[in-house]
Protein backbone atom coordinates (compact mmCIF):
# COMPACT_ATOMS: atom_id res chain seq x y z
CA UNK A 1 0.00 0.00 0.00
CA UNK A 2 2.81 2.33 0.93
CA UNK A 3 4.71 1.42 -2.22
CA UNK A 4 1.76 2.32 -4.45
CA UNK A 5 1.08 5.64 -2.63
CA UNK A 6 4.57 6.98 -3.13
CA UNK A 7 4.34 7.35 -6.94
CA UNK A 8 0.94 9.04 -6.53
CA UNK A 9 2.34 11.51 -4.02
CA UNK A 10 5.32 12.13 -6.25
CA UNK A 11 3.01 12.77 -9.22
CA UNK A 12 0.95 15.17 -7.16
CA UNK A 13 4.08 16.99 -6.01
CA UNK A 14 5.34 17.28 -9.57
CA UNK A 15 1.91 18.52 -10.69
CA UNK A 16 1.89 21.10 -7.91
CA UNK A 17 5.35 22.31 -8.89
CA UNK A 18 4.37 22.47 -12.56
CA UNK A 19 1.17 24.34 -11.63
CA UNK A 20 3.19 26.78 -9.55
CA UNK A 21 5.57 27.31 -12.46
CA UNK A 22 2.75 27.55 -15.03
CA UNK A 23 0.26 29.80 -13.23
CA UNK A 24 0.62 33.42 -12.31
CA UNK A 25 -1.78 36.12 -11.13
CA UNK A 26 -2.08 39.79 -11.93
CA UNK A 27 -3.71 42.20 -9.47
CA UNK A 28 -5.69 45.35 -10.20
CA UNK A 29 -2.66 47.53 -9.44
CA UNK A 30 -0.21 45.64 -11.69
CA UNK A 31 0.82 45.31 -15.30
CA UNK A 32 2.61 42.14 -16.42
CA UNK A 33 4.63 40.78 -19.31
CA UNK A 34 5.92 37.26 -19.92
CA UNK A 35 9.39 36.70 -21.38
CA UNK A 36 10.87 33.57 -22.90
CA UNK A 37 14.66 33.50 -22.99
CA UNK A 38 14.69 37.30 -22.74
CA UNK A 39 12.16 37.85 -25.52
CA UNK A 40 8.68 39.10 -24.79
CA UNK A 41 6.15 36.30 -25.20
CA UNK A 42 3.01 37.99 -23.82
CA UNK A 43 1.72 41.26 -22.43
CA UNK A 44 -1.39 43.25 -21.57
CA UNK A 45 -2.80 40.69 -19.13
CA UNK A 46 -6.07 41.48 -17.42
CA UNK A 47 -6.32 41.14 -13.64
CA UNK A 48 -6.76 37.49 -12.60
CA UNK A 49 -5.08 34.08 -13.00
CA UNK A 50 -3.12 33.23 -16.19
CA UNK A 51 -1.10 30.35 -17.67
CA UNK A 52 2.48 30.28 -18.94
CA UNK A 53 5.16 27.79 -19.74
CA UNK A 54 7.27 26.80 -16.76
CA UNK A 55 10.44 28.21 -18.35
CA UNK A 56 8.83 31.58 -19.03
CA UNK A 57 9.46 34.48 -16.64
CA UNK A 58 6.78 36.91 -15.42
CA UNK A 59 7.69 40.55 -14.75
CA UNK A 60 5.15 42.84 -13.11
CA UNK A 61 5.07 46.63 -12.91
CA UNK A 62 3.08 48.98 -10.70
CA UNK A 63 0.34 50.53 -12.80
CA UNK A 64 -0.44 53.23 -10.22
CA UNK A 65 0.82 56.82 -10.41
CA UNK A 66 4.36 57.11 -9.07
CA UNK A 67 5.96 60.27 -7.66
CA UNK A 68 9.56 61.40 -7.39
CA UNK A 69 11.06 64.65 -6.09
CA UNK A 70 14.32 66.30 -7.11
CA UNK A 71 15.96 69.05 -5.08
CA UNK A 72 18.71 71.56 -5.75
CA UNK A 73 18.93 71.27 -9.54
CA UNK A 74 20.80 74.22 -11.11
CA UNK A 75 19.77 75.78 -14.44
CA UNK A 76 21.14 78.72 -16.45
CA UNK A 77 18.89 81.47 -17.80
CA UNK A 78 19.18 83.33 -21.08
CA UNK A 79 21.30 86.02 -19.40
CA UNK A 80 23.65 83.39 -17.87
CA UNK A 81 22.22 83.67 -14.36
CA UNK A 82 22.06 80.54 -12.26
CA UNK A 83 18.89 79.53 -10.47
CA UNK A 84 18.23 76.55 -8.24
CA UNK A 85 14.94 74.70 -8.71
CA UNK A 86 13.16 71.96 -6.78
CA UNK A 87 10.62 69.98 -8.77
CA UNK A 88 8.65 66.75 -8.69
CA UNK A 89 7.19 64.50 -11.36
CA UNK A 90 4.24 62.11 -11.43
CA UNK A 91 4.19 59.26 -13.95
CA UNK A 92 2.87 55.78 -14.65
CA UNK A 93 3.57 52.93 -17.01
CA UNK A 94 1.45 53.19 -20.14
CA UNK A 95 2.97 50.60 -22.49
CA UNK A 96 4.51 47.67 -20.55
CA UNK A 97 6.32 46.28 -23.59
CA UNK A 98 7.96 49.60 -24.49
CA UNK A 99 8.68 50.23 -20.82
CA UNK A 100 10.40 46.84 -20.43
CA UNK A 101 12.45 47.28 -23.59
CA UNK A 102 13.58 50.79 -22.59
CA UNK A 103 14.27 50.28 -18.89
CA UNK A 104 14.33 46.54 -18.29
CA UNK A 105 11.33 47.03 -16.04
CA UNK A 106 13.45 48.74 -13.37
CA UNK A 107 11.53 51.53 -11.69
CA UNK A 108 14.64 53.31 -10.41
CA UNK A 109 16.22 53.37 -13.85
CA UNK A 110 12.96 54.58 -15.38
CA UNK A 111 12.77 57.40 -12.81
CA UNK A 112 16.34 58.47 -13.54
CA UNK A 113 15.81 58.55 -17.29
CA UNK A 114 12.52 60.38 -16.90
CA UNK A 115 14.18 62.89 -14.57
CA UNK A 116 16.83 63.55 -17.22
CA UNK A 117 14.07 64.18 -19.78
CA UNK A 118 12.25 66.59 -17.45
CA UNK A 119 15.52 68.37 -16.61
CA UNK A 120 16.18 68.86 -20.32
CA UNK A 121 12.69 70.31 -20.70
CA UNK A 122 13.18 72.70 -17.77
CA UNK A 123 16.63 73.64 -19.07
CA UNK A 124 15.20 74.43 -22.50
CA UNK A 125 12.39 76.60 -21.05
CA UNK A 126 14.69 78.42 -18.62
CA UNK A 127 17.36 79.00 -21.28
CA UNK A 128 14.83 80.87 -23.44
CA UNK A 129 14.05 83.43 -20.72
CA UNK A 130 15.96 85.92 -18.64
CA UNK A 131 16.09 85.58 -14.88
CA UNK A 132 13.63 88.43 -14.41
CA UNK A 133 11.20 86.81 -16.83
CA UNK A 134 11.45 83.49 -14.97
CA UNK A 135 10.83 85.15 -11.60
CA UNK A 136 7.98 87.37 -12.78
CA UNK A 137 6.34 85.01 -15.31
CA UNK A 138 3.29 82.98 -14.45
CA UNK A 139 4.46 79.64 -13.13
CA UNK A 140 1.60 77.81 -14.86
CA UNK A 141 2.79 79.03 -18.28
CA UNK A 142 6.39 77.90 -17.65
CA UNK A 143 5.27 74.55 -16.21
CA UNK A 144 2.90 73.94 -19.11
CA UNK A 145 5.61 74.52 -21.70
CA UNK A 146 8.16 72.18 -20.11
CA UNK A 147 5.45 69.58 -19.42
CA UNK A 148 4.57 69.50 -23.12
CA UNK A 149 8.20 68.99 -24.16
CA UNK A 150 8.86 66.29 -21.55
CA UNK A 151 5.63 64.39 -22.34
CA UNK A 152 6.66 63.85 -25.96
CA UNK A 153 10.03 62.41 -24.93
CA UNK A 154 8.53 60.21 -22.20
CA UNK A 155 6.44 58.30 -24.77
CA UNK A 156 9.60 56.55 -25.95
CA UNK A 157 9.98 55.01 -22.48
CA UNK A 158 6.46 53.61 -22.50
CA UNK A 159 5.64 56.12 -19.75
CA UNK A 160 2.78 58.60 -19.43
CA UNK A 161 3.93 61.78 -17.72
CA UNK A 162 1.04 62.84 -15.47
CA UNK A 163 2.38 66.05 -13.94
CA UNK A 164 5.49 68.18 -13.57
CA UNK A 165 5.66 70.93 -10.98
CA UNK A 166 8.39 73.36 -10.01
CA UNK A 167 8.02 73.57 -6.26
CA UNK A 168 10.58 76.22 -5.41
CA UNK A 169 13.04 78.52 -7.18
CA UNK A 170 16.04 79.85 -5.27
CA UNK A 171 18.76 82.26 -6.31
CA UNK A 172 22.31 82.73 -5.06
CA UNK A 173 22.42 85.58 -2.52
CA UNK A 174 24.22 88.10 -4.76
CA UNK A 175 21.95 87.31 -7.72
CA UNK A 176 18.82 87.50 -5.56
CA UNK A 177 19.77 90.95 -4.26
CA UNK A 178 20.28 92.32 -7.78
CA UNK A 179 17.09 90.73 -9.07
CA UNK A 180 14.98 92.05 -6.20
CA UNK A 181 16.40 95.56 -6.62
CA UNK A 182 15.72 95.46 -10.36
CA UNK A 183 12.17 94.21 -9.72
CA UNK A 184 11.66 96.96 -7.14
CA UNK A 185 12.70 99.64 -9.62
CA UNK A 186 10.52 98.08 -12.32
CA UNK A 187 7.49 98.02 -10.04
CA UNK A 188 8.18 101.64 -9.03
CA UNK A 189 8.21 102.68 -12.70
CA UNK A 190 5.01 100.77 -13.32
CA UNK A 191 3.37 102.38 -10.28
CA UNK A 192 4.41 105.86 -11.47
CA UNK A 193 3.04 105.22 -14.94
CA UNK A 194 -0.25 103.93 -13.55
CA UNK A 195 -0.56 106.93 -11.22
CA UNK A 196 0.07 109.32 -14.14
CA UNK A 197 -2.54 107.54 -16.25
CA UNK A 198 -4.98 107.65 -13.35
CA UNK A 199 -4.35 111.36 -12.81
CA UNK A 200 -4.90 112.06 -16.50
CA UNK A 201 -8.12 110.06 -16.48
CA UNK A 202 -9.26 111.84 -13.31
CA UNK A 203 -8.60 115.26 -14.86
CA UNK A 204 -10.58 114.32 -17.95
CA UNK A 205 -13.50 113.05 -15.88
CA UNK A 206 -13.51 116.18 -13.73
CA UNK A 207 -13.41 118.45 -16.80
CA UNK A 208 -16.26 116.55 -18.39
CA UNK A 209 -18.28 116.71 -15.15
CA UNK A 210 -17.63 120.47 -14.83
CA UNK A 211 -18.71 120.98 -18.44
CA UNK A 212 -21.85 119.00 -17.80
CA UNK A 213 -22.50 120.97 -14.62
CA UNK A 214 -22.19 124.28 -16.51
CA UNK A 215 -24.57 123.03 -19.20
CA UNK A 216 -27.12 121.88 -16.61
CA UNK A 217 -26.97 125.19 -14.72
CA UNK A 218 -27.28 127.21 -17.94
CA UNK A 219 -30.26 125.13 -19.08
CA UNK A 220 -31.84 125.41 -15.64
CA UNK A 221 -31.39 129.20 -15.60
CA UNK A 222 -32.81 129.48 -19.09
CA UNK A 223 -35.82 127.38 -18.14
CA UNK A 224 -36.26 129.40 -14.91
CA UNK A 225 -36.27 132.69 -16.83
CA UNK A 226 -38.71 131.30 -19.33
CA UNK A 227 -41.03 130.01 -16.61
CA UNK A 228 -40.72 133.30 -14.71
CA UNK A 229 -41.53 135.24 -17.86
CA UNK A 230 -44.54 133.02 -18.50
CA UNK A 231 -45.62 133.54 -14.88
CA UNK A 232 -45.20 137.32 -15.12
CA UNK A 233 -47.19 137.31 -18.33
CA UNK A 234 -49.94 135.24 -16.71
CA UNK A 235 -49.92 137.58 -13.69
CA UNK A 236 -50.14 140.65 -15.92
CA UNK A 237 -53.08 139.14 -17.74
CA UNK A 238 -54.76 138.37 -14.42
CA UNK A 239 -54.14 141.89 -13.17
CA UNK A 240 -55.41 143.33 -16.44
CA UNK A 241 -58.61 141.31 -16.25
CA UNK A 242 -59.10 142.32 -12.64
CA UNK A 243 -58.44 146.01 -13.46
CA UNK A 244 -60.86 145.95 -16.36
CA UNK A 245 -63.64 144.63 -14.11
CA UNK A 246 -63.35 147.45 -11.49
CA UNK A 247 -60.65 150.02 -12.34
CA UNK A 248 -61.58 152.33 -9.42
CA UNK A 249 -61.27 149.58 -6.80
CA UNK A 250 -58.02 148.41 -8.34
CA UNK A 251 -56.59 151.94 -8.15
CA UNK A 252 -57.74 152.22 -4.52
CA UNK A 253 -56.14 148.86 -3.63
CA UNK A 254 -52.85 149.80 -5.23
CA UNK A 255 -52.86 153.11 -3.35
CA UNK A 256 -53.33 151.27 -0.05
CA UNK A 257 -50.37 149.08 -0.90
CA UNK A 258 -48.32 152.17 -1.65
CA UNK A 259 -49.34 153.76 1.67
CA UNK A 260 -48.34 150.60 3.53
CA UNK A 261 -44.92 150.54 1.92
CA UNK A 262 -44.25 154.28 2.25
CA UNK A 263 -45.74 155.51 5.52
CA UNK A 264 -44.83 154.79 9.10
CA UNK A 265 -41.17 153.83 8.46
CA UNK A 266 -38.49 155.30 10.75
CA UNK A 267 -36.07 157.52 8.89
CA UNK A 268 -38.22 157.73 5.75
CA UNK A 269 -38.56 161.12 4.07
CA UNK A 270 -41.22 161.83 1.43
CA UNK A 271 -41.21 164.95 -0.68
CA UNK A 272 -44.65 165.37 -2.27
CA UNK A 273 -46.67 168.29 -3.61
CA UNK A 274 -49.82 169.04 -1.64
CA UNK A 275 -52.00 168.72 -4.65
CA UNK A 276 -50.46 165.45 -5.88
CA UNK A 277 -52.42 162.28 -6.63
CA UNK A 278 -50.67 160.20 -4.00
CA UNK A 279 -52.95 161.17 -1.08
CA UNK A 280 -56.15 161.68 -3.02
CA UNK A 281 -57.98 158.86 -1.17
CA UNK A 282 -56.87 160.28 2.18
CA UNK A 283 -57.89 163.86 1.37
CA UNK A 284 -61.24 163.13 -0.29
CA UNK A 285 -63.20 160.25 1.22
CA UNK A 286 -65.77 160.53 -1.55
CA UNK A 287 -63.23 159.26 -4.00
CA UNK A 288 -63.04 155.86 -2.21
CA UNK A 289 -64.92 153.15 -4.08
CA UNK A 290 -68.36 152.30 -2.86
CA UNK A 291 -69.43 148.78 -2.18
CA UNK A 292 -71.60 147.48 -4.99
Amino acid sequence: MGGRAFPLLLALAVAAVLAGLSLFSVTETELAIVTRLGAIAGSHYAPGLHLKWPWEVVTTFDRRILSQSYNGETFLTNDNRALIADFYIKWRVKDPVQYFMATGGKEQLAGERLADIVKDGIKSVVAQRTLQQIVSAERAAVTGEMFGQASKSAVGLGIELVDVRVQRIDLPDDVAARVFESMKQGFARTAGRLRAEGQSTSTGIRAQAERRRTEILANAERDALRIKGEGDAAASQTYARAYSKDPEFYAFYRSLQAYERSLGKDGDLLVLTPDGEFFKYLKDPDKRPRAK
